[in-house]
């Protein structure tokens, strides 16, 4: 079978299709994508809210309380919260509905999901993490979203067994760290980024089993170094000493310091570990995986997977959020022993499913909304066996016939993802915004929808400015003051404009002599996802050149000259960086 060019019917532009991808929709029966790969992902986040929560009524079941949610209070939806979510007083087959051929699927799908009572977060196993979202095993964390057996955990995102840490993004078996991006297996490191088993160290970048260093780039195996430069342990000390890192001031200086030296260093075309024949960034003990971001502990035969991993096998357009699964395809938040499964959101440990959201161990499902240890049911309906199964073939029949069409006359058969006009979210709510951020303008234009975001009018105690600048000098009092963000709402941030100081947050400052926060954490968070390459690769070849940057040997592959080696990276031919291919990285740093 020969490779196909196809018009992506969302973007219009073209993408290709591999023989080894219609082997496997073959094998999902599902039929070839009509949109690209980069579309198709974003339409699979406009379905995620991870980090923007309101306040509306829990009314089910005669309760009456106010919740921390995902749905603003003016969406239509029945919302409950944890407790009543997960007890006994309701059933999810109540809401079940018989099939009607004469309609769209995913217009009765939307009107399905109206209905059925959802999670106010998405939060299961959670031990005082009420302000966690799309979180699996928190406990006595806040603020955190996309993490996995966490504890005390704060204002993070996409990690997982991590402890007693603070803004994080993407990482994997910390504690005690502190602003770090793509870090991993760490102890009380402090702005970090692309760092593995590195311990009692600031500002470190692509540094692997470093202990006591400071301002240090590319480093294997050292102590006590600073700004790469080697030290006795004495003077290391003394000159840690006197760099006074409890002050705001001073830190921002070091920032602007070490950004100076994280450009002169060598970046290696992408972070891959452990790995065989593996196409993308940040992947780590995996085999056949194509397009791939974000992958721990195992995946093997894999594309178009971000933020997933844990011995995840034969799986398409899979993320944010896949593990423990095989043999699946569009699918976001799902896994925990799951297989054969497409079209889905939060679905674990679960078995031959299509188009459902929230369900977990159910089996023989399709298009269903918060199942929990069912079997054979359409849209909440239950049915036998040989029902379900004289069924399905016509439902699928029916999609291909019927199609839904939005407004901008994009047609959603068997075998696409929910339409974005159908997502309880608007773009700007969902982490497509973090990942591909739209103005209002174009996001409208592209046919997505677009929330407004509410006024806040907080009173403000004191300025972002006017903190102390030592954290030495900061007493509890700062716990009861309203900060204002340094942005003021004036970036595009998604700026919350004003903060405050919790005790536990205080406790972590206090402990690793850092500075009060001057940002709120969306802003916080922002810089944070600026500090990632993107989820998309660019083919270029490697800057090795002789006549150009001073390596400290010879390379073998090449005589003289610039490197002739190509390759895919997350680093676009317009960044600063110095880009090598691997074995001239390893030449000079390995």
């Amino acid at each position: 079978m020969n490779s196909e060019t196809k018009t992506c019917q969302n973007c219009k532009q073209n993408f290709v299709i591999e023989p080894e991808d219609f082997q496997f929709y073959e094998k999902i029966k599902v039929l070839q994508p009509t949109w690209c790969p980069e579309c198709r992902m974003i339409r699979r986040m406009i379905i995620r809210n991870e980090r923007v929560l309101y306040r509306r009524p829990c009314k089910g079941l005669g309760h009456n309380e106010e919740v921390i949610s995902i749905y603003s209070a003016d969406k239509p939806f029945n919302v409950y919260d944890q407790k009543l979510w997960w007890s006994d007083e309701w059933d999810s087959l109540q809401f079940g509905k018989t099939y009607d051929f004469s309609r769209p699927f995913f217009e009765q799908f939307k009107e399905l999901w109206e209905t059925v009572p959802l999670l106010a977060l998405s939060n299961s196993n959670a031990i005082n993490s009420d302000y966690c979202n799309v979180a699996d095993q928190s406990k006595d964390s806040y603020m955190t979203s996309g993490s996995f057996k966490i504890e005390n955990t704060h204002y993070s995102n996409r990690v997982y067994t991590v402890k007693d840490s603070m803004d994080l993004y993407v990482g994997f078996r910390n504690e005690l760290c502190y602003e770090c991006v793509h870090c991993s297996d760490c102890y009380r490191v402090v702005y970090g980024k692309q760092c593995i088993g590195c311990t009692d160290s600031y500002f470190l970048y692509d540094c692997r089993n470093c202990s006591n260093c400071f301002g240090c780039t590319n480093l294997r195996n050292k102590n006590h170094c600073i700004f790469n430069k080697q030290y006795t342990k004495e003077d290391y000390l003394k000159k840690i000493s006197e760099f006074n890192l409890g002050s705001a001031k001073q830190i921002e200086k070091l920032s602007k310091e070490f950004n100076n030296v994280y450009f002169k260093s060598i970046h290696k075309y992408a972070t891959i570990l452990k790995s065989v024949n593996v196409i993308g960034d940040n992947v780590s003990d995996a085999k056949n995986c194509k397009v791939c971001f974000d992958i721990t502990e195992g995946g093997e035969d894999c594309k178009y997977v971000h933020w997933g991993g844990l011995q995840t096998k034969d799986v398409y357009d899979g993320g944010p959020g896949v593990g423990i699964i095989d043999l699946s395809y569009e699918i976001v938040d799902t896994g925990l022993q799951g297989s054969n499964i497409a079209f889905t959101n939060v679905v674990y440990g679960s078995h031959n499913v299509r188009y459902a959201l929230f369900c977990h161990n159910s089996s023989n499902i399709f298009g269903c909304i918060g199942l929990r240890n069912k079997n054979y049911c359409i849209l909440n309906k239950q049915y036998s066996k040989e029902e379900y199964e004289e069924l399905i073939p016509r439902v699928i029949k029916h999609m291909n016939h019927m199609p839904y069409i939005d407004e901008r006359d994009r047609q959603y058969r068997y075998g696409e993802f929910f339409p974005p006009s159908i997502s309880p979210f608007c773009y700007n709510e969902s982490i497509a915004q973090d990942y591909f951020p739209l103005t209002r303008e174009k996001a409208l234009e592209r046919g997505y929808k677009w929330r407004e975001l509410d006024e806040r009018h907080y009173k403000t105690t004191k300025k972002a400015v006017d903190l102390p600048d030592n954290i030495k000098e900061v007493t509890d009092e700062i716990l009861k003051e309203i900060i204002e963000c340094v942005h003021k709402g004036e970036c595009n941030d998604g700026c919350t404009i004003a903060f405050k100081i919790m005790p536990a947050e205080l406790q972590f400052y206090q402990r690793l002599n850092l500075p009060l926060p001057r940002f709120c954490f969306n802003c916080r968070h922002v810089r944070r996802l600026q500090e990632r390459n993107p989820l998309k690769l660019w083919h270029r070849g490697c800057m090795c050149d002789y006549e150009v940057y001073p390596n400290t040997r010879r390379h073998k592959h090449h005589l003289d000259g610039r490197c002739p080696n190509e390759f895919e990276t997350s680093y676009s031919s317009e960044r600063k960086e110095i880009v090598y291919c691997e074995q001239c990285y390893n030449a000079e740093v390995v």
